[in-house]
């Protein structure tokens, strides 16, 4: 799949080469490294006083004890918000959650630091090998060689347990559940809005200027009647009559793109086939929808198959194109796959991203698989309730 990884578990999800070419490892290993070296050196301080309470006197070693870990427990919060930050930097904790962070770093450090500890031990372990004593020969040459295979692998596990952990800690540590929810509400009522102004102005359009034209046109062409064939009036009219019904032609196409009138009246199989019959490269279209889906889903899912049928006819070379979508359970489905030379990528141009954009407003998501070579698949959803 072609985006951009915005947390840790996403990047883990790319090509091997992108994901240990990228910061995302580094970010996982400092995540787990900054709990857990904090955790543990608070208990080994603990540990250094429980030792010394021959000297210190037992009141004193419980003091000191108790102020040690009141420290690390008031520095856990920032702490545990840094560290979130590092395996999902879009994510905006609001609470204070003291008692998590101390748990965070206290009790869970230790894991974090034998995660590290492990992974990176073994290919460690062997890196090393010849520069320990009685290692035999053949572990000499055998063991750096094994231990920088093993190396990039150590990521991994170091990756899925700092995700893991960022997931809790988002989980607690994320904006309340109703900011989110209105979030989505002014969202949802910006798309209605802007919906509801769209088909406005498609229906002046449609009712108004494209009457009038209709109305010029077959006017300009009765005129033509009723002049004297080869005359220079009637070569005049004969021309604006012609400029009109391209006019006119030209309109229709503003108004299709503005809001398709079979949208509306029609629904989202007939606008989708509709548009496939107007495409440069052959579309076969498969649409399963005994019923209608709501409307801003409707108007998104039929803008974004427009555009990725823009973009297989402009930038693909594909010679023929497949639209495929139906309803699972309580979401809509559309996919676009094409047989052109692959290699799409969002990071390289402003459509694609358009189209996750939209797709996003209405709470949907985009995948995209294009190899160089293709074939380009592009998978759109749209949650539409029961």
């Amino acid at each position: 799949m072609t985006s951009a990884p915005s947390t840790l578990f996403a990047a883990l999800t790319r090509h091997p080469l992108r994901f240990l070419g990228s910061a995302w490892p580094w970010r996982a290993l400092a995540h787990l490294l900054s709990g857990g070296v904090l955790g543990v050196a608070a208990w080994v301080a603990v540990g250094g006083l429980v030792a010394a309470r021959g000297r210190l006197g037992t009141a004193t070693v419980v003091v000191c004890a108790v102020a040690v870990l009141a420290f690390v427990a008031a520095l856990a919060n920032p702490v545990e918000r840094w560290r979130l930050r590092l395996v999902e930097p879009a994510a905006a904790p609001v609470r204070r959650a003291l008692g998590y962070g101390a748990l965070s770093v206290l009790g869970v450090g230790w894991i974090d630091l034998g995660v590290v500890c492990v992974s990176l031990g073994v290919p460690g372990a062997l890196l090393t090998t010849p520069f320990q004593p009685s290692a035999p020969g053949w572990a000499v040459v055998g063991g750096p060689v094994a231990g920088a295979l093993l190396l990039p692998v150590a990521a991994y596990p170091v990756a899925g347990w700092a995700g893991a952990r960022g997931a809790v800690s988002r989980a607690v540590l994320a904006p309340d559940s109703a900011e989110l929810v209105e979030v989505r509400r002014s969202r949802a009522r910006l798309v209605d809005a802007y919906e509801a102004e769209r088909r406005r102005i498609e229906r002046d359009l449609h009712d108004g200027a494209q009457q009038r034209l209709v109305a010029l046109t077959v006017q300009l062409g009765l005129a033509g009647l009723d002049l004297p064939q080869g005359s220079r009036a009637a070569d005049e009219v004969a021309r604006a009559h012609v400029m009109a019904k391209e006019a006119l032609a030209e309109l229709r196409e503003l108004i299709r793109g503005v809001h398709p009138q079979v949208l509306t009246e029609r629904g989202l199989g007939a606008a989708v086939r509709d548009v496939a019959g107007r495409s440069p490269v052959p579309v076969d279209v498969v649409l399963d929808l005994p019923r209608r889906p709501p409307a801003a889903v409707e108007t998104a899912a039929y803008f974004a198959v427009c555009e990725a049928l823009t973009n297989v006819a402009r930038h693909s070379g594909a010679e023929r194109c497949r639209i495929e979508g139906g309803r699972d359970g309580g979401a809509l489905w559309v996919e676009v796959t094409d047989d052109g030379r692959g290699g799409a990528d969002p990071a390289r141009g402003s459509g694609l991203t358009g189209t996750a954009d939209r797709i996003a407003a209405v709470d949907g998501r985009m995948l995209l698989s294009s190899p160089a070579g293709g074939p380009t698949r592009l998978r759109m959803e749209f949650p539409c309730g029961a």
